[in-house]
Parts: C-alpha cells; sequence; structure tokens
C-alpha cells in the first residue's frame, strides 16, 4: 500500500516540503525559530506557538496563568505541562491557582 507524503508546498522563504494536513506552517521555518535556551526551547512547536502566540514569552507571563487555562490554548496539551512546571519551578515560581 503506497502512503501519500502529501502535497509539495513552498513557504515565502523558498523551502519546499510536502504537507497532507491543511496546516500552513513550514517544518523548516519551524526548526529555524525554534530557541536555544529557555523554557520555550523545551516545548514541541504547537505548544510554543500556542505560548507565543497568546502573549506567553517569559516566566513571569506564564505564572499568571492556571494549568486549566494554559489547557484550554490550540496546540497545548499535558505533555506540556511537567515542562513548564519545572521551569517555573527553577526559578522559584508556580502556576496561578485556581
Amino acid at each position: 500500500m503506497n502512503k501519500s507524503v502529501g502535497d509539495l508546498r513552498t513557504c515565502d522563504k523558498g523551502h519546499q516540503y510536502y504537507k497532507r494536513s491543511d496546516c500552513p506552517t513550514c517544518p523548516m521555518c519551524e526548526k529555524e525559530r525554534k530557541p536555544e535556551s529557555g523554557f520555550l526551547s523545551q516545548l514541541s512547536a504547537p505548544a510554543r506557538r500556542a505560548l507565543e502566540n497568546n502573549g506567553i514569552h517569559s516566566l513571569e507571563i506564564l505564572a499568571s496563568f492556571s494549568e486549566k487555562e494554559l489547557l484550554q490554548f490550540h496546540g497545548l496539551g499535558p505533555a506540556s505541562i511537567p515542562k513548564l512546571k519545572v521551569a517555573l519551578e527553577e526559578q522559584e515560581m508556580s502556576f496561578k491557582q485556581p
């Protein structure tokens, strides 16, 4: 059985890639955007975008949200919460309590 690799696409930067979904994100551009350090570097691209799209770029801002609120963001799932919790605890911070 031949599995489809998806449609060949080209992003604005000229990267060519195959994708089956309608997601417009270029995987090569995402790889280039990944931070080398900090709490955002520990997350998957969808989880990182979910936080960035909601204005969460620092641990101080992250601490103003509860776990439940964060899980409402599209792209951020339960697997990300422990990583975020560790990052906050390393700075003696925690999620907002419900």
